[in-house]
């Protein structure tokens, strides 16, 4: 959502903007800190959801749910602690960020379910209200729901609770399909994959709000990678392709260097006031 000059250069309330968000020099309003909406986004982001599933299920196995847990909350910590302290947009620690709160939103969802023995029906239920309640909570503290305003630390504090929780929902509809309901992994993966253009398309031919249907999407992103992961990881017996967790992580991590070097090169994905000024490294 476009915002005015002065918008712009003061926080709701008639606050200004918090020195960690400037750019350097300290002048003028902060730096987008996520990056623009593309298709190499979106490709992204799905390559993440899928590779957070399998590295989560390879960790849960391997270590055991509460050391692995610890790491996942550890990697998460640290790389959420570097995006904060970022004054701008930068590929390799947003996406390294999405990567961690991929891996312990799987887990977070995962404990609930295994360890504490809630059925993925009420998990749905509960992240859907925990999400609910934080967009809501942001878009009466902020106004706005846009991602192309998180410009200050309130507005970038509400923007990765909601993804944390966006990937544990997530997690919980896709092992609600695939497991609870029966449905198998690889026609879960399927019916997200449809379900997924339903906010493309009611946008354009519906006239839905942009940032609804990015939000919508970005929900769906979560269970669509993570059902065609698990159908390449597990056995056969489950349905699956049969690989391992660990080698389908180890295969998808490749793409997601790959392609997020060729955006930290391109600037393809840069807000536009920071390729300007070439300010992203």
């Amino acid at each position: 959502m476009a915002q005015s000059s002065s918008e712009a250069l003061a926080r709701p309330g008639g606050e200004e903007w918090s020195h960690t968000s400037l750019p350097e020099g300290g002048h003028g309003p902060g730096w987008s800190k996520v990056p623009q909406v593309t298709a190499l986004f979106w490709g992204v982001k799905v390559l993440t959801t899928g590779m957070g599933e399998t590295a989560s299920d390879y960790l849960g196995r391997t270590l055991g749910p509460i050391p692995a847990g610890s790491i996942g909350l550890a990697g998460l910590v640290a790389l959420l602690i570097l995006q904060f302290r970022s004054t701008r947009y930068r590929p390799w620690i947003y996406w390294s960020a999405i990567v961690m709160v991929s891996v312990f939103g799987t887990m977070a969802a995962d404990v609930v379910h295994v360890v504490a023995g809630i059925p993925y029906t009420v998990s749905v239920i509960a992240f859907s209200v925990g999400l609910a309640a934080i967009l809501t909570a942001w878009c009466v503290s902020e106004g706005t729901l846009s991602i192309h305003s998180i410009r200050t630390r309130r507005r970038e504090t509400f923007y990765w609770a909601t993804v944390l929780a966006t990937f544990a929902l997530g997690t919980a509809v896709g092992d609600l399909t695939a497991g609870t309901l029966r449905w198998g992994y690889l026609p879960s993966g399927l019916l997200f994959t449809a379900l997924i253009a339903v906010p493309a398309l009611s946008g354009r031919f519906l006239g839905l709000n942009a940032v609804a249907a990015f939000w919508w999407a970005y929900v769906l992103t979560r269970p669509l990678g993570a059902s065609f992961a698990d159908w390449m990881g597990v056995s056969a017996s489950r349905g699956g392709l049969g690989w391992g967790t660990g080698p389908v992580t180890l295969t998808l991590i490749v793409p997601i260097v790959l392609l997020v070097g060729y955006l930290a090169i391109t600037h393809k994905d840069t807000p536009p006031e920071q390729q300007a000024v070439g300010a992203t490294t």
